[in-house]
């Protein structure tokens, strides 16, 4: 069995695949206070519940946008886990041709992105990722990793909104019932998911024109499921496209060959 793990700002989500099937994933938060004993425990007994051992677990994949989290799992997953995790960079055969002047500077969750919906479409594409931060990414028809656009998170947005202001209430993010809110929490909850549905419009419709081909749009992330129904050119959601790519990449560097899902 194989464990992905994709280390975020604020979650860590870590998958298990057997067979190219994924049999089992999990959530927890990001704290880069915590040791690699303390995640090694955690992990571990996660899969105790499920009726596994460390001896099951075969290979391991890490991407990390935490430098200070990267070494503490690479420790952790030898410790525990008795396999050495491959760790994503631009040094691994991503499928794609980054055409960044420092690719050092992408996230890997954005790298890994790209690996797994070009393998799957092989076709135009922009990506959104909605984490932490909202991303975007665009490749081309060829498989050129072009670059993309950064914006803060729905959760970053709300939490300001309620620290940076005297009577601004922290609220749920669920969509509320109409666009003009008759009250305090359903005015805020209207500006941030319509707002942001109307965000991922514009940067997607004016990375459409400069890509100069019809580019397939697709969601990840956490909060894709709340935003994509407001959104007129998202087309489709890939929950877990980040652990998919994770697999795919592992794969493709044991030379195990190409596989799309």
């Amino acid at each position: 069995m194989l464990i992905a793990v994709d280390i975020g700002n604020s979650n860590i989500v870590w998958g298990l695949y057997e067979h190219r099937a994924l049999k089992g994933h999990w959530r927890v938060a990001t704290d880069a206070s915590k040791t690699s004993d303390e995640y090694g425990l955690l992990f571990r007994g996660l899969l105790e519940t499920e009726g596994l051992q460390a001896s099951h677990i075969t290979g391991a994949i890490v991407s990390s946008v935490v430098p200070s989290l990267t070494s503490t799992f690479v420790e952790m997953i030898e410790s525990y886990f008795h396999r050495l995790p491959l760790v994503v960079s631009t040094d691994l055969d991503l499928g794609v041709k980054v055409l960044y002047p420092n690719p050092h500077e992408i996230g890997s969750d954005r790298l890994v992105n790209a690996a797994a919906a070009y393998a799957h479409y092989r076709c135009s594409l922009i990506i959104v990722d909605f984490g932490t931060a909202t991303t975007f990414c665009a490749i081309t028809q060829a498989g050129e990793y072009l670059g993309g656009a950064i914006a803060p998170g729905l959760g970053i947005a709300a939490d300001a909104l309620y620290s940076r202001t005297a009577k601004l209430p922290k609220i749920e993010l669920i969509r509320p019932k109409t666009v003009i809110g008759k009250d305090t929490v359903g005015s805020m909850q209207s500006g941030l998911i319509f707002g942001y549905a109307g965000l991922v419009d514009e940067i997607v419709s004016r990375m459409q024109t400069e890509l100069s081909q019809k580019a397939q749009v697709i969601a990840t992330g956490g909060l894709a499921a709340l935003i994509a129904p407001e959104s007129r050119t998202i087309q489709e959601v890939h929950p877990y496209l980040t652990l998919e790519g994770l697999e795919l990449l592992y794969r493709r560097t044991r030379g195990e060959g190409e596989h799309t899902t």
